[in-house]
Order: C-alpha cells, then sequence, then structure tokens
C-alpha cells in the first residue's frame, strides 16, 4: 500500500507537466500597439503574427491607437499580414483612440477592420521628406488639371521638388487603392485619405465600407467576427469565434530594447557618448571606461540610425562640430574653432532626422540643452586659456632667468648651484662663496650664468 501510494505521488508529479504542455494554445493572440508606428512596433507585430502561424493560433488581433508612423516599418508590417496564414484583424481602440496616417494603410491591409465608437482613421498624405518636398496641388492637396495640362505643355515646368512631392503621393495612392481593392474596401476614399488628408468617424467609416464592424470592445469584437467569411491565400475561411479564448501578448525584452534605443532622442544621446567616450579615451589612454562606454555607445547609435530616417549630412555637421569643440579644448583659439563647432553642432542636430513624422523627430529642447552645454563647455576653455595668458610664466626657460640660487661652494670661474631644488652646473663672472645667494641672469644649454644678489637699498 505504501509503495502504491509513493507511485500515485510520482505519477501525479510527472503528469502534470505532461497535461500543461498538451493544453491547447489560445484561440487568438492580441497584440497592442499605442503611439508612432516604427521599427519596434513592426518587429513586435511581425513577431506576433509568425508566433500565431507557429504555434496554432486561429487569428491575431492588433489593438491600435496611432498617430501615424515611418513608412518603411509599414510596409514591414503590411507584408506581414498580406503573407500571413492567420486572420489579421486590426481593431482601432479604446473610445477615443485613432489609426491615422500609417494606421490607416495597416487597416486597409488587415483581413476584418473594426473600430469602436468615438474612434478615426484618416489622414494618410505621405509626410514630406526633404525641404521644399510638400504634396503638390492646390489648397486641398489635389493636384490641378488645368495646371498639369500647362505644365505638359511647357508653359510653366514643374520644379524638381513638386515632382518628387507628387511621386511619393501617387506611389502612396497606388498602394492603399491596391490594398482596399484586395479587401473589398472603399477605394476611392482611401485615395482621397492620401491627397487631401480627410478623416472619418468609426460610423462613417462603416457606412462607407472602410471598415467591417464597429466593437465596444473585445468580447463584441469576437461576437462580430462569428460567422464572418474572409479569404486568405485566396482560400475562403468561416470563422466561428463563440468561445474563442485570448492571449494577451506583451512586448518582451527585445521589443522593449529597440522601442529604447530607436526613440531619436535616445539614439541622438547614445551618439554623444559614443563620440565623447572615444574621444576621451584617445586623449587619456588606459581610461578604459570612456572607451567601452564610448564603443557600446556608438554602435547602438548606429543600429538605431540603421533603421530610422536618419539625414547623414547632420550626422556629418554633428562630427564636424563635436571635433572642432574637442578641438578647442586641446589647442585654444580664442572661440573662432569653438563657435564654429557650436554652430555645426546645432544645425546638425535640427536636421538629423529626416523626416516629420510625429514622435520620430529630435525634441528641440534636448537639441538646445546639448547645444548651450556644448557652448558652455568651449566658452570655459577660452576663460581659462585667457586667464592662463596673464598669469606669469612658472616654468621653462622664461621662469629661470631671474630667479635665486645658492652656491653649493666656493667658486670664481666654474662651479655648482641649487636652483628650484635641482643642481646646475653654473659660471659666474664673480667670485661667490659657500651658500651665497645668486640670481640666474642667462641660460646656456645646461649651464647657468649667475651673479651675487645685490641687496636693494
Amino acid at each position: 500500500m505504501r509503495y502504491l501510494g509513493f507511485a500515485l505521488i510520482a505519477l501525479l508529479l510527472v503528469g502534470r507537466p505532461a497535461l500543461a504542455q498538451e493544453s491547447p494554445p489560445a484561440d487568438a493572440l492580441l497584440l497592442e500597439v499605442s503611439g508612432a508606428i516604427g521599427p519596434a512596433v513592426s518587429d513586435f507585430i511581425e513577431r506576433g503574427i509568425a508566433r500565431a502561424a507557429s504555434d496554432g493560433h486561429r487569428a491575431v488581433i492588433v489593438k491600435m491607437d496611432t498617430p501615424g508612423g515611418l513608412d518603411t516599418s509599414m510596409r514591414v508590417i503590411i507584408k506581414a499580414i498580406l503573407a500571413s496564414p492567420v486572420p489579421v484583424i486590426v481593431y482601432v481602440a479604446p473610445s477615443g483612440a485613432r489609426a491615422a496616417s500609417a494606421g490607416t494603410y495597416i487597416l486597409y491591409a488587415s483581413h476584418f477592420a473594426a473600430m469602436a465608437p468615438a474612434t478615426n482613421l484618416g489622414a494618410a498624405t505621405p509626410v514630406p521628406i526633404g525641404p521644399g518636398m510638400a504634396p503638390p496641388g492646390g489648397d486641398e492637396g489635389e493636384p490641378s488639371k488645368k495646371k498639369d495640362d500647362e505644365e505638359g505643355e511647357g508653359e510653366e515646368p514643374v520644379s524638381p521638388q513638386k515632382a518628387m512631392g507628387r511621386k511619393v503621393v501617387n506611389d502612396a495612392v497606388a498602394y492603399i487603392r491596391g490594398l482596399a481593392e484586395l479587401r473589398g474596401r472603399n477605394a476611392d476614399w482611401a485615395e482621397e485619405a492620401v491627397r487631401k488628408g480627410s478623416s472619418l468617424s468609426a460610423a462613417e467609416a462603416l457606412e462607407k465600407n472602410v471598415i467591417d464592424a464597429m466593437a465596444e470592445d473585445i468580447d463584441d469584437l469576437l461576437s462580430k467576427l462569428d460567422g464572418r467569411k474572409i479569404t486568405i491565400r485566396d482560400a475562403e475561411l468561416t470563422l466561428a469565434t463563440e468561445g474563442w479564448t485570448i492571449e494577451i501578448v506583451e512586448p518582451d525584452w527585445r521589443s522593449r530594447l529597440l522601442a529604447v534605443i530607436t526613440n531619436p532622442n535616445v539614439a541622438y544621446i547614445l551618439m554623444l557618448l559614443g563620440i565623447y567616450g572615444l574621444f576621451f579615451e584617445l586623449y587619456n589612454p588606459g581610461a578604459l571606461v570612456p572607451g567601452i562606454v564610448g564603443a557600446i555607445s556608438l554602435v547602438l547609435a548606429l543600429y538605431a540610425f540603421h533603421v530610422l530616417p536618419v539625414n547623414y549630412a547632420g550626422v556629418a555637421l554633428i562630427l564636424i562640430g563635436v571635433a572642432l569643440i574637442v578641438t578647442e579644448l586641446f589647442l585654444p583659439s580664442f572661440g573662432v574653432i569653438g563657435i564654429g563647432g557650436v554652430a555645426a553642432f546645432i544645425i546638425g542636430s535640427i536636421i538629423l532626422m529626416d523626416t516629420d513624422v510625429e514622435g520620430f523627430a529630435v525634441s528641440m529642447p534636448l537639441v538646445v540643452t546639448v547645444g548651450m552645454a556644448a557652448a558652455a563647455l568651449f566658452s570655459a576653455t577660452v576663460l581659462l586659456a585667457v586667464r592662463q595668458r596673464k598669469r606669469p610664466v612658472v616654468s621653462g626657460r622664461e621662469e629661470m632667468i631671474g630667479a635665486a640660487a645658492e652656491a653649493l661652494g666656493a667658486f670664481s670661474d666654474f662651479g655648482q648651484v641649487r636652483a628650484h631644488g635641482e643642481i646646475w652646473s653654473a659660471r659666474t663672472s664673480e667670485p661667490v662663496a659657500r651658500g651665497q645667494h645668486l640670481r640666474i641672469k642667462n641660460i646656456d644649454g645646461l649651464v647657468l650664468e649667475v651673479e651675487p644678489e645685490r641687496e636693494e637699498k
């Protein structure tokens, strides 16, 4: 009986993990996206869709509240949705949320689109990159056919900036119309959202066939999904969502780290830490800490710049500015080099990010603060250089001439004296006695020319 009890306990201990492993996965994964769409968000959603496909989940729900984001990150997400073997449902929630700009494209790409009451979407006009690249057209942002005809006749040539802006808008229109036609949604309004920056409320979006349903919450969304037919990879699938279980997926350490280092302000600070760290390590070899911290910071900054829309002219100006400021520290020019360095540094910082997308620009207060710190650094250097220039010489040949010395023995031509705690060979034109106080007149190589110190009357 005792052995039977031990056997039962062992079976329970072994069986519990086995039962836990055999428990079926949740029916759907819930990915929550709040804030601007960037590299961290695209990585999070892409890996979430891949996990749903590999682990046997039936669907992915992306709960979204975004002002927009980067075009490259948006396209990564859309490619993942279009290639997904499981349905991807985009749900704009909670009430008061929005799917603006890039969020509108992602919603159009989804297999099923829903919005909570009091939410909105639209304003999908591409943000111009670079100076003078505003979307072409009139006040509404829509190109004027008359102007096009005139320009085609050669009466009013199109500037390169307007031509580039037109290309960007036309590309965005073609992209979102393709998504709309693929999902059977309102393509004309999608084009209007791009060309005119139009927006819709949730109720208007449902009425205009932009979205598939309105839902109060996740439970209501599941009820609206039940029985819906969707097409995945040319195959029709009918959803049966009654009793579905939902697993909320939290961003892991990788997503959190990526979100931190791809923040433009953090990437900017990491770059500065890297540059200054390496400069100080080169100036003081063997310090190790500045070099290690600088190298790690610079590598992280370069990775962030690789995935962010960076203007490398801005990076070059920042590097030039820092180099000039550091040069001012070691080669004082009374402010000339330092002023140029600060000017280059501030201009480079302002134009560093090659986009005006919300959430992906370097904070101006941060730029001003760092610029003022750099200006204070070189100002202190100039002030110290001026003060040092006014101080008497405390070393070298100039300081030795006129300094006091003491005869170590009696001599009338050559002998030895003590000056500044050191023993020197000395020459005199007058006899001197042992211990007599002398004054240095000149230095001839390593020989001091001395004379007896005269008493002042």
